[in-house]
């Protein structure tokens, strides 16, 4: 219950110590998963990464947690309250892994050139900010005409994929330290377990699999590939290094803009709905925060980050009752910035890197993988099921196909080399793949709404997302190699012949009733009860 409160609202509260440490946790673990995904999936130097990507991180998330502390305390300041809890945000986790995944890694592999995958990473977040400054205009519709199986089903495909299979094969090629630590984050964040002292799951993972790795060398083993030499030479990375102007670089990716715009602008609605989903969370928890200044927020300063050379955007994270539960106010998040804020600045993150094996954080890839890939389950209605399924095709298909190349790669050939009418005589069907895992983001959401609508029995509705598929199939936003006009034709026109069967459907079908509509019925007394 509030209480009527001096007109200065105070800054730290002893809740916030708690706040600090566990959202300050959370926010490190993010941090040194990127740094992991920077320097080992994308093999970018250390220079790169030590020196201009992290401190411009550091400053983003910053003027992130500093701004919404400020809004907290402003809110405290007019209502008189002393509960009021400021708003947790920083790196968006799953675009984190999809802007590595999706657009910076093929980059890197095509190019071979770091710079240009950094330069694609940082063009991906400059196109999402201003989709995320307009969010507060359009967010509301594209919320109501695309329906959440569809997002949260294509998204799914990525963790799915992406996201989870390389960590789960990296996690059994070591067990001694990847199952472990997987075990202590399942039994922590999905069991419900309290480790001593309140110590967060991931931090206890963390600290378990560094202890292995470390008594693994005594004896040889070398589980976690950790030296003193490695040790030493991270100490090297401590300097002072602020962030830089990256404009020239920022606008050097646009070379790579077909390839960001199949992504970005998805990804930038998603974030956006995100966004209001949490600011409405907030809201149910007594702290109204005014929704248009903290998508414009989340817009300008990941904006202002990916201009100084940081290629991961900001947002508004979940979890604000769970902070504002523990104690936290508005301290919690201004200090949690200024940590980071020293940590990048300094190297030290360099320092965390050398001593943490890599295997120790990959569970925490593959519990995010298994937390968005059973989202969108989760959070749609279960009618929605098979809907959600044909959102992930896409995705699939992509990752498979990708396999395939890697393989063929590293073999010295290629499909095109080998021939794709002999990969079919072996079941592989290269083609089939390739058009349907190209643009895959944007033809999840398209194939998903279409489901989605059919089940509904919305089937106008339906022949508007075909005819929208058609249109971005002949542009080549989606079952294209590039954006082109012409860019698969066969598809688009088999998109509008989908269009047409569906508007008939709306117009002149009759209707049986079919078991789904009992579920229907099921699901609706369950909402009410």
């Amino acid at each position: 219950m509030s209480t009527t409160m001096p007109s200065r609202p105070k800054f730290w509260v002893p809740g916030d110590w708690n706040a600090l440490f566990g959202f300050g946790t959370n926010i490190l673990v993010n941090v040194l998963v990127l740094t992991g995904l920077l320097r080992f999936v994308l093999k970018m130097p250390e220079a790169l990464v030590f020196g201009r990507i992290l401190p411009a991180l550091g400053l983003m998330l910053c003027l992130s947690t500093g701004y919404y502390a400020f809004l907290a305390w402003r809110l405290a300041k007019e209502t008189g309250r002393t509960d009021v809890c400021a708003l947790p945000s920083g790196i968006s986790v799953p675009h984190m892994f999809v802007v590595t995944f999706v657009v910076m890694l093929p980059i890197m592999r095509a190019t071979n050139d770091p710079v240009q995958a950094w330069e694609a990473g940082l063009t991906w977040v400059f196109v999402q900010s201003f989709v995320l400054m307009a969010g507060g205009f359009i967010g509301p519709y594209i919320r109501r005409i695309t329906p959440r199986a569809a997002l949260l089903g294509s998204l799914a495909g990525i963790a799915i994929t992406f996201i989870s299979m390389s960590p789960a094969a990296q996690v059994f090629s070591t067990p001694m330290i990847g199952v472990v630590c997987f075990t202590v984050i399942l039994a922590s964040w999905f069991g419900g377990v309290k480790y001593f002292g309140g110590v967060p799951g991931g931090l206890v993972a963390i600290a378990a699999g560094t202890v292995i790795a470390w008594m693994s060398n005594l004896f040889g083993l070398d589980y976690g590939s950790l030296t003193l030499a490695k040790l030493g030479a991270s100490v090297a990375s401590f300097g002072f290094s602020v962030p830089l102007p990256a404009v020239d670089h920022v606008f050097g990716g646009f070379r790579f803009l077909g390839v960001i715009m199949v992504t970005a602008i998805p990804f930038g609605i998603y974030d956006l709905i995100e966004a209001l989903d949490n600011v409405e969370s907030a809201a149910a928890a007594g702290d109204s925060f005014p929704t248009t200044r903290v998508l414009t927020a989340d817009g300008v300063i990941s904006l202002i980050g990916c201009l100084l050379g940081n290629p991961f955007i900001n947002a508004v994270y979940i979890g604000h009752p769970g902070w504002k539960a523990m104690g936290g106010r508005i301290g919690y998040s201004a200090v949690t910035g200024i940590v980071v804020l020293v940590l990048t600045w300094f190297g030290i993150i360099a320092l965390m890197m050398a001593v943490i094996p890599v295997v120790a954080i990959l569970p925490i890839l593959l519990y995010i993988g298994m937390l968005i890939g059973s989202q969108a389950f989760q959070e749609s209605p279960h009618r929605h099921a098979p809907a959600i399924v044909l959102a992930l095709l896409p995705q699939l298909a992509a990752w498979g196909k990708t396999q395939i190349d890697n393989a063929l790669g590293a073999a010295g050939t290629s499909a095109a080399a080998l021939g794709h009418a002999k990969l079919a005589q072996v079941g592989v069907l290269y083609d089939g793949l390739e058009t349907l895992g190209n643009g895959a983001v944007l033809g999840g959401i398209v194939l998903g709404a279409i489901a989605v609508f059919i089940i509904d029995r919305a089937f106008e509705k339906a022949a508007m997302f075909a005819l929208a598929g058609s249109v971005f199939t002949f542009f080549g936003f989606i079952h294209g190699e590039a954006i082109a006009i012409g860019s698969s034709p066969a598809v688009a026109v088999s998109y509008l012949g989908v269009a047409a069967i569906l508007y008939v459907c709306a117009r002149y079908a009759e209707f049986h009733p079919l078991p789904m509509e009992l579920d229907m019925q099921m699901e609706a007394a369950q909402e009410a009860d």
